[in-house]
């Protein structure tokens, strides 16, 4: 069984803000894949399903992000997990928008939310970082997360969440290729994607002689015309 986290804040005034990117991402792969209705356990929102031949349980803490380990930690003590089974979902600000890649363990580099898991379950665990950009300036960073997207980044970020949803299964399975490759395909797809290949040009056949039906003395008649 995986426990897969995705952070952000509750209520419908953070919905849409780029510190959300994690709550999409979980109810995208909720949706897609058949979970169950999302209810209230663990300081948080779960909803139950199967990735593949994995059975999963998606968390979305209610905490907010900065107690985000109070609900992971509560969940994966329930349900007998170690952090090696625990994966988390979280926008980075050190990606470009629409970039992901994965890391397992290591520091929070200052992500309050990783922050308060590593408090709680240590620092074992997987990571989702899913790229939103850096406003700039430090100064910038508080009102820019707390930001709702741009209808600029509408394409690229429904790209992202398709990806995500399609290779889940791989994420759960634990192959990290894989699960990369599914989201390259919806982000990244190839150039002749979708296109017929070109048919070759093949050259007409040469037509055939016409048969000459004169008889000889026709033809001698004709070359004297």
């Amino acid at each position: 069984m995986k426990l897969i986290i995705g952070l952000g804040n509750p209520g419908a005034q953070y919905a849409r803000n780029r510190h959300n990117i994690g709550f999409m991402a979980l109810d995208r792969i909720a949706e897609d894949h058949g979970f169950t209705p999302w209810k209230s356990r663990f300081q948080g929102q779960i909803a139950e399903g199967r990735l593949g031949g994995d059975k999963a349980v998606l968390l979305k803490p209610q905490t907010f992000m900065n107690l985000s380990g109070q609900s992971v930690g509560e969940a994966m003590r329930y349900l007998k997990l170690t952090p090696e089974d625990v994966i988390v979902l979280h926008d980075e600000l050190d990606l470009a928008p629409g970039k992901l890649r994965l890391k397992q363990g290591g520091g929070h580099a200052g992500h309050n939310g990783l922050r308060s898991i590593h408090q709680h379950i240590g620092e074992a665990y997987g990571r989702v970082r899913l790229g939103i950009g850096h406003p700039g300036h430090k100064d910038a960073v508080a009102g820019y997360v707390l930001h709702d997207f741009a209808k600029a980044d509408e394409d690229w970020l429904d790209d992202l969440m398709r990806g995500i949803s399609d290779g889940a299964h791989h994420l759960a399975a634990g192959d990290g290729a894989k699960f990369q490759n599914a989201v390259a395909q919806r982000t990244a797809p190839p150039r002749n994607a979708g296109r017929p290949a070109p048919v070759a040009k093949t050259p007409p056949a040469p037509e055939p002689p016409v048969e000459d039906t004169r008889s000889p003395l026709q033809r001698l008649a004709d070359r004297f015309r």
